[in-house]
């Protein structure tokens, strides 16, 4: 006798689709977002890590490699190689010498800024997928069963920070002529 409401059967078919369909979907996403930031030099592990030291406004090391979903030497390796471009800068806090943090610098700014100016959803082949499901139902997909299994498995603290980012986007950015610019109140005097 089993304490659980589900079959074994129906728990691996679900694990299966689910393993399958995450496969197929990350290299569809893999692919465009390395198209995207190709002519920007980066890859995406270092992409990532400046997303997170823009939206964090500073982060740990440990943080970068939590909300980036890698791990800590990873995120450690890839931010060093980002400073050395001078788009990160590493300090430690006073009240905390045992962590290294990570700031983006003006040059990072602007290279992640102008990364989001470039956003073209023409080459988005998983955004160019769901067109047609927005064209159906007048909104793309909410996500929010995947959403829910990624705080069930990565915690409150990861979804804040994917919201904080998203709500950061909305605010930062305004469309003109078809294109993302940045809203005149978030540019720097340098911008």
């Amino acid at each position: 006798m089993t304490n659980h409401s589900y079959s074994m059967k129906e728990a691996l078919i679900f694990s299966q689709r689910m393993a399958q369909l995450s496969k197929a979907l990350w290299k569809a996403v893999e692919k465009d977002w390395q198209n995207w930031i190709k002519p920007y030099d980066l890859n995406i592990n270092e992409h990532h890590i400046l997303w997170i030291a823009y939206h964090l406004n500073g982060a740990s090391i440990s943080d970068v490699a939590r909300f980036g979903v890698m791990h800590v030497s990873t995120a450690f390796n890839f931010s060093k190689k980002l400073e050395e471009r001078g788009f990160l800068q590493f300090s430690k806090k006073e009240n905390d010498k045992r962590n290294t943090y990570v700031q983006i610098t003006e040059k990072g700014e602007q290279t992640l800024l102008a990364l989001m100016e470039s956003y073209d959803p023409r080459n988005n082949s998983v955004f160019k997928s769901t067109a047609p499901l927005r064209d159906l139902f007048g909104k793309f997909p909410d996500l929010m069963e995947v959403m829910a299994i990624i705080k069930n498995i990565y915690g409150s603290d990861f979804m804040d920070i994917l919201e904080k980012s998203i709500h950061n986007i909305d605010q930062d950015f305004d469309e003109v002529d078809g294109t993302l610019v940045q809203t005149a109140a978030k540019k720097t005097p340098t911008n």
